[in-house]
């Protein structure tokens, strides 16, 4: 595909770094999950595609959220599950309705947005909201590891309402949720080691979100310069 010589030398030894662990993750625990592993590829792959601001890697993380949304309801992480197929597969579509109506001149890179204060007071509220019925839906579902779930629908939420809006603090939204995973799948794993690629797919989605949060500060810093000149 073309859009992969979009990438430069660090980010293809991120993108191949990050395949490496989590594949190795996977050989290591006595019983292969293929679903999760397969997710987690994909997931990688969008995460370093979202952080060059590519319409695709929102096409990924669609895929992703759908097979992420499988492997947490074997798990009984129903918040999870309804985060990512309820949440964030909607998000990500809209996002990529966002990103394609959006693009920076005529690059395949997404024009990036600043965030008003009314933009921000709406999300806060939102979240708000959401967290409050969310912990006594998940509560009503017997939701594992409770208050962990809860914060990651939080977070997730805040992360995919920042990517439609295309902000760079998209990132840092995710790598918060990513740290809240790191901590379900530790949970998870230690009732049931095949788990553990998953611990791996969320450290190195935190490596690529803050990337990404780098990336897109760039990016923005760029777009700036190109368009007053």
């Amino acid at each position: 595909m073309k859009v992969f010589k979009e990438l430069t030398k660090f980010e293809w030894f991120l993108w191949i770094s990050s395949l490496i662990i989590v594949s190795i993750s996977c050989l290591l625990v006595p019983q292969q999950n293929m679903v999760s592993l397969f997710a987690c590829l994909i997931g990688v792959t969008a995460v370093i595609f979202c952080a060059k601001g590519f319409v695709v890697g929102q096409v990924l993380i669609v895929v992703f959220s759908v097979l992420y949304g499988i492997v947490s309801f074997w798990f009984a992480y129903y918040g999870e599950m309804i985060t990512y197929l309820g949440i964030s597969t909607p998000v990500a579509i809209c996002a990529i309705i966002s990103w394609i109506k959006h693009p920076f001149q005529e690059t395949k890179q997404v024009e990036i947005s600043k965030m008003t204060s009314k933009q921000y007071a709406v999300v806060s509220v939102l979240t708000v909201v959401l967290t409050i019925a969310f912990y006594f839906i998940l509560k009503a579902l017997g939701n594992a590891n409770l208050v962990f779930s809860t914060i990651s629908v939080a977070t997730s939420f805040v992360a995919g309402y920042l990517t439609f809006m295309r902000s760079p603090f998209y990132a840092l939204g995710y790598a918060c949720n990513d740290v809240v995973l790191i901590v379900l799948w530790v949970l998870a794993t230690i009732t049931d080691p095949a788990n553990m690629p998953m611990i791996a797919c969320f450290v190195v989605f935190l490596a690529n979100d803050l990337y990404g949060f780098v990336n897109w500060k760039k990016m923005e810093k760029s777009q700036k310069e190109k368009v007053s000149n």
